[in-house]
């Protein structure tokens, strides 16, 4: 009967442990998100990449140049879940403040949601 308790609950520590990784379930601000790579100190702040760039339409939708979808945001991370950004990642880094991930890794390309 212990062997049995101990392992229920070395069980339920690690499913909690599985779920807090992957993070809770939400939101990031409605509005749309202008895309763009830093620039140099002899030119401009940064380099705008419209095609990158999106809307945030609702709690789970968005929509871009080249079509509409949906998204998932788990924790710091959103996932494009469907349309034509279907497994696009951002990390969230702050409130309106997005960083593109390559391979798992921040990349260059960072989306600030502009002001409307």
């Amino acid at each position: 009967m212990y062997k049995v308790a101990l392992t229920l609950a070395a069980a339920t520590s690690l499913v909690a442990t599985n779920a807090q990784a992957q993070g809770q379930l939400g939101t990031i601000e409605r509005g749309t998100y202008v895309c763009e790579l830093p620039g140099d100190a002899a030119g401009a702040v940064g380099i705008p990449q419209p095609d990158e760039g999106f809307t945030i339409e609702s709690a789970s939708r968005y929509s871009s140049p080249q079509g509409d979808g949906t998204y998932l945001r788990r924790g710091d991370r959103l996932i494009m879940t469907s349309g034509p950004r279907n497994g696009d990642a951002y990390e969230v880094v702050g409130n309106g403040f997005l960083r593109k991930l390559s391979n798992g890794e921040p990349s260059r390309l960072r989306c600030i949601r502009s002001g409307r």
